[in-house]
């Protein structure tokens, strides 16, 4: 059965597309469906940032392809689970749910001992420490998905 995941920021032009990419290029074998959204919507249609393509690239991470989007109510029908990136992403996007029990977590939920949200590069100018750290939660989420690739823990 395919397992159906939606990874959401502010404007879904660098840590929510980053996330996607990286998911989709570590996840060999495993029936996944993947996309992501904002937030917000000024960036709709857009490519990823410039800078945040170069840094993924430089990692393997293809990410011309991607087109920036907008969150919305029937995400919640068709996606498992939605991994927000942060709590400002996180308020975004149960104001939107409604009635719905789709399971909305943060994605730092499963990168070990992390307990703040991916930072912005957009802002913060770091694209490699938001790659550093979409790259953990990947692999955290994976090992939820997977048990594997070594790890078991529950995505509870």
């Amino acid at each position: 059965m395919t397992t159906r995941i939606l990874f959401v920021c502010l404007g879904n032009i660098c840590r929510s597309p980053t996330a996607e990419a990286v998911v989709r290029a570590r996840s060999a074998g495993l029936d996944l469906m993947l996309d992501s959204a904002g937030t917000g919507d000024w960036h709709a249609g857009d490519p990823p940032y410039g800078p945040m393509q170069r840094a993924a690239l430089a990692r393997g991470y293809d990410m011309s392809a991607l087109r920036a989007r907008v969150l919305l109510a029937e995400d919640f029908d068709r996606f498992d689970l939605i991994l927000g990136m942060d709590a400002d992403n996180m308020r975004g996007i149960e104001a939107l749910r409604g009635t719905s029990d789709t399971p909305i977590r943060l994605f730092t939920d499963y990168a070990q001992g992390q307990t703040e949200g991916v930072p912005d590069p957009y802002y913060t100018r770091d694209f490699d420490g938001a790659l550093d750290l979409i790259e953990r939660c990947a692999e955290g989420l994976l090992a939820t998905l997977d048990p594997a690739r070594g790890g078991g823990r529950s995505s509870g």
